[in-house]
């Protein structure tokens, strides 16, 4: 627990299905939701409106440090202004590997983290939440899945919006961000020593909340 609090944090990488799967868990449970990808992807967005490279670590943690950020229903607002579908493409989730892999923009965004854990509870999903952000949360998620399968997620999504996708380049893309974040030196993307870890290949969203709450359930059964 954070400060009495109780956390389920849900670890992996990108197209796993840990965003939605933490959505309907905190819902289930009628806890608070934090996508710490959302952040990542608010800095990495700033940074390209800003004009700055992407290789200047320290006025980018400046950027981070001084976030202007509201998570309102399932939107988010950055400066007064709802950024929510523009920090969902392709481009925004490989600016925010990129700041994520900066030590400064880290260290920048985790009291902004873990102050979101407040009662009744928080489902938190990213890739460092139960290895950094939240080490002593109750139940620890790692959700993975093949980098075919996750390509082929995001290719069905970006075609429903009617959107222009590549499977090829979409799988590519998808194995170049896995390696930047497991190979970084801050918060590399690894499981927790004691996280469950489930592989989403063959499962259904539906399957993968079960086996969340029931976990939570057990972890807290007071509070769940």
């Amino acid at each position: 627990m954070a400060d009495g609090v109780p956390v389920v944090t849900i670890d992996g990488p990108s197209g796993s299905g840990k965003g939605t799967v933490t959505q309907r868990v905190a819902a289930a449970l009628g806890w608070r939701a934090l996508d710490s990808g959302a952040l990542y992807r608010l800095v990495g967005h700033a940074v390209a409106e800003s004009g700055i490279g992407f290789d200047n670590e320290r006025e980018i943690s400046k950027i981070a440090l001084s976030l202007n950020v509201e998570f309102n229903d399932g939107s988010v607002v950055l400066d007064g202004t709802d950024v929510t579908d523009r920090i969902r493409t392709e481009t925004a989730g490989n600016n925010a590997s990129k700041v994520a892999a900066m030590p400064g923009v880290r260290a920048a965004l985790l009291d902004w983290q873990r102050g979101y854990a407040r009662p009744p509870g928080l489902v938190a999903d990213g890739r460092d939440m139960g290895t950094t952000v939240f080490p002593a949360a109750g139940v620890k998620i790692f959700l993975t899945a093949s980098a075919a399968e996750r390509a082929q997620r995001r290719y069905k999504q970006l075609k429903e919006k009617g959107l222009p996708a590549n499977l090829a380049a979409l799988t590519a893309e998808i194995e170049e961000r896995d390696a930047r974040d497991r190979q970084r030196a801050a918060s590399p993307l690894v499981p927790a020593a004691d996280a469950v870890e489930i592989d989403s290949t063959a499962l259904s969203i539906d399957a993968v909340v079960e086996q969340v709450l029931r976990l939570a359930r057990r972890a807290y059964p007071d509070r769940a």
